[in-house]
């Protein structure tokens, strides 16, 4: 039979929807491979064990492309397709729910009440739900996150689940000089030992081909500016679901709803218009390589506290090489005409137009 992906990949090809890479030839057949693999019965028809596949390589290559058309594609029918931040959100839900529950609560939603430690039934609540998990943006910055994924995943690889997975880092470069590593590397071992680790390591961002053929400032915000605004959002994000992010800031859960992988998108009121601080923009500098800005209104004495802030988020964001795509009143020069602060708005009208340009653009992320 012939490879479901491999046909769904050179379709894409064929009509104009993808571009020839040669870098991407390797992930087509190691998701192939996988996809193969799937299908495979054992004795009496058990399910044999799975490898899985770790892609991983800079931002923009086409992991997340492709990894939306093999889950399209995979012939598992339980399967789940996620972020990993948000699989881990559950994750960390359902381990609370464990440890706070009573009986009867915890055999309500795992089937087991029985035990101090959550990992275990955890681990089987999810396997029992889906067999191959797709996650986006495997990156680890959290010591909670890393303190429980190797037990998490060992549990998970005893219930036979496959994992698919993309990076930007390599296994051995996941929570790179985090507090207690050792204790991660566990994770690593598994990671390497249960999955084909394929680099993606095209020469050619599309992600950033795509926001040089287009503005990224869009003003005013008209009916026109609007849908051009969401058409490069649509283009950017793909075919995968959004979620909400959540950020630990100083002990705060500092929550970004609408996300994907390392986009996200804000309202200039639920980031400027917020109690928000340096803290908290340097997090969501750190965390996204793309912030989608919308409806940022000419600031002036009226809007002084959100216009500060808006400073403070610009300079987080400048820093951090993190990219902006605002769909605002004005130009970034219009933008803070008169009032306090217009003088000293003049700097981040500067930077705004530097973010714009192509050579910012391309510049690397320091973050």
């Amino acid at each position: 039979m012939p490879s479901r992906i491999r046909t769904a990949y050179d379709r894409r090809l064929a009509d104009g929807r993808l571009t020839p890479d040669p870098s991407q030839v390797p992930v087509v057949e190691a998701l192939s491979r996988l996809e193969k693999d799937l299908r495979r019965r054992g004795l009496f028809g058990a399910r044999p064990e799975v490898r899985g596949v770790y892609l991983w390589g800079p931002p923009g290559r086409g992991k997340s492309i492709l990894m939306d058309l093999f889950f399209a594609c995979a012939p598992e029918p339980r399967k789940t397709r996620a972020h990993f931040h948000a699989f881990m959100a559950r994750v960390h839900d359902l381990i609370r729910q464990w440890r706070e529950g009573d009986a009867k609560a915890r055999k309500r939603l795992f089937g087991q009440s029985k035990g101090d430690d959550p990992i275990k039934p955890v681990a089987e609540l999810i396997a029992s739900e889906a067999r191959l998990l797709c996650f986006d943006e495997l990156q680890v910055t959290d010591i909670a996150d890393a303190m429980i994924l190797g037990r998490l995943f060992e549990a998970l690889f005893e219930q036979n689940v496959v994992l698919a997975v993309t990076s930007n880092r390599a296994p051995d470069q996941l929570y790179l000089n985090g507090i207690n590593r050792d204790l991660f590397t566990p994770f690593i071992d598994l990671i390497e030992a249960k999955c084909a680790v394929v680099s993606v390591s095209g020469a050619r961002d599309w992600r950033l081909d795509r926001l040089m053929g287009d503005r990224v400032w869009f003003a005013p915000a008209e009916a026109a500016n609007r849908v051009a605004f969401e058409t490069l959002w649509s283009d950017l994000k793909g075919d995968q679901a959004e979620c909400p992010a959540h950020l630990k800031v100083l002990g705060r859960d500092v929550v970004i709803e609408r996300t994907d992988g390392g986009l996200a998108r804000a309202t200039f009121g639920q980031l400027c218009g917020a109690a928000l601080g340096p803290q908290d923009y340097l997090a969501v500098a750190a965390r996204f390589h793309t912030l989608f800005l919308e409806d940022v209104p000419v600031l002036g004495p009226d809007n002084h506290h959100e216009a500060r802030r808006f400073v403070t988020l610009i300079d987080a964001l400048y820093e951090a090489g993190t990219r902006l795509v605002a769909l605002a009143e004005a130009a970034p020069n219009a933008l803070h005409p008169a009032g306090g602060g217009a003088f000293e708005f003049e700097r981040t009208a500067s930077r705004l137009n530097e973010m714009a340009g192509a050579d910012w653009l391309m510049r690397e992320r320091t973050a």
